[in-house]
């Protein structure tokens, strides 16, 4: 018998945004149907480890970190290509990445934007700069400490991370009304 999925409340994330963003979304852009409403779909985590090649214990506290983060086991990524220069071999360990969808998403984007964010040194603002054209948003983060349920004495090392918010927004425009409206509090141009 296969163990049940963990089954999370809904996020307070998910009810502003059904309560304020939508209706604010639909009266900016001036939607007729509330299918055209832009909304996340995923977010992607990921960590990359040059320092894999020599410390293979890397993958595995890293795997440990963002199991932490996530709230779910990562995939370990594997070189694709060999590459003589940094010393890497095609099928060898390089990072680890989890996808978060649905409630899990929601809750994560909620502790990135209220609690991770903030505790982020000299912090300014994320910058506006990670849009791809299309509506979704990517984030690199220097610390993976910047988390509560982080602690800085299990940690081996200190890592960056890579937070990719994929959309359903067809322009940048509305990609970022939709996070500044959850909540993502943008570096001042």
């Amino acid at each position: 018998m296969a163990p049940t999925p963990l089954t999370l409340p809904p996020s307070r994330l998910r009810k502003q945004y059904k309560e304020s963003v939508v209706p604010a979304l639909r009266e900016h852009f001036h939607y007729t149907n509330p299918m055209q409403v832009p909304q996340p779909v995923k977010i992607v985590l990921n960590i990359g480890l040059g320092e894999a090649v020599s410390n293979p214990k890397a993958i595995e506290a890293a795997q440990r970190d963002l199991t932490i983060i996530a709230g779910q086991h990562p995939v370990v990524t594997k070189a694709r290509v060999s590459i003589a220069g940094f010393k890497i071999r095609q099928g060898m360990p390089i990072g680890v990445t989890v996808t978060l969808r649905g409630e899990h998403m929601w809750h994560f984007l909620d502790r990135l934007i209220s609690a991770a964010l903030p505790r982020t040194t000299d912090f300014r603002g994320v910058p506006t700069k990670g849009f791809d054209g299309r509506g979704n948003y990517t984030l690199g983060l220097r610390e993976q400490i910047i988390f509560p349920e982080v602690d800085y004495n299990q940690i081996d090392k200190v890592r960056g991370l890579q937070v990719t918010v994929t959309t359903t927004a067809r322009t940048d425009e509305e990609g970022r009304r939709l996070l500044e409206l959850l909540g993502m509090p943008f570096a001042r141009a």
